[in-house]
């Protein structure tokens, strides 16, 4: 259960302004990953070959979701505070809004593709669908270079690390909620991706540092293997690409 997030405006009693936003970086490599490798994965379906058109939507449905799961955390967390503790970046603020929207305008166009192609594996809606993906991809990519450049540092200095952790809670418990719907698989699939998102050298430092010890067991006993089938069912006849 997540804790209850303040309004926006001062900082809380016994929060301090300053926080770790490094691991945004981590989420954003992927999802540029995921968005990158989706049309390709889209594509490589032969036509009529729904079995395989089943697998990458059940996919590409965890990528949707997860998209608009992150943008509407943003639009809770960030925004408003950000405006209210550093004015001079609003202008920056205004255009990460336009930009959410924008994505929530191609996602409102790809996800009523999705369902139709996967029961028929028909290759015009095939081709339809992964265009359309990789416009989504491109306007995406723009966005998360721009909030890497312009937000994340100002969040760095004006919100609290409570505050900040936040999206994090958030996240995890917006992934409980809806594990039905989306796989018993999904929190070894957010756990395995954020791994795979750090470069190999420093990846046990992270695993460490960053993931406490009873999940760290837990990943490494069960969720771990689960993570692997998937990527596994996701590149049958071929290795996962890298992400960094």
């Amino acid at each position: 259960m997540t804790s209850r997030l303040p309004p926006p405006g001062p900082l809380p009693p016994g929060q301090n302004p300053g926080c770790d936003t490094s691991g945004m970086l981590l989420v954003h490599r992927i999802f540029r990953w995921l968005y990158r490798e989706l049309p390709e994965l889209v594509r490589e379906v032969r036509p009529g070959d729904t079995a395989r058109s089943a697998v990458v939507g059940r996919y590409a449905h965890l990528d949707f979701f997860a998209l608009h799961m992150h943008h509407e955390t943003e639009d809770l967390v960030l925004w408003d505070r950000l405006e209210v503790r550093a004015p001079a970046c609003a202008l920056h603020v205004g255009r990460m809004r336009a930009q959410h929207a924008e994505v929530a305008v191609h996602l409102a166009r790809i996800e009523p593709q999705l369902e139709p192609w996967v029961a028929t594996a028909d290759p015009r809606l095939r081709d339809a669908l992964a265009a359309d993906v990789e416009g989504l991809r491109d306007v995406l990519s723009a966005h998360l270079g721009q909030e890497e450049g312009d937000i994340l540092p100002v969040a760095a200095d004006v919100m609290s690390q409570q505050e900040w952790d936040f999206m994090e809670e958030h996240t995890r418990a917006t992934l409980l909620a809806h594990r039905k719907e989306l796989g018993k698989d999904v929190m070894a699939l957010q756990l395995g991706l954020l791994v795979a998102s750090v470069p190999e050298a420093d990846r046990e430092d992270w695993f460490r540092a960053n993931v406490p010890a009873p999940v760290r067991v837990l990943y490494l006993l069960l969720l771990k293997r689960r993570y692997d089938a998937a990527m596994r069912e996701l590149y049958p006849d071929r290795p996962v690409p890298a992400m960094v």
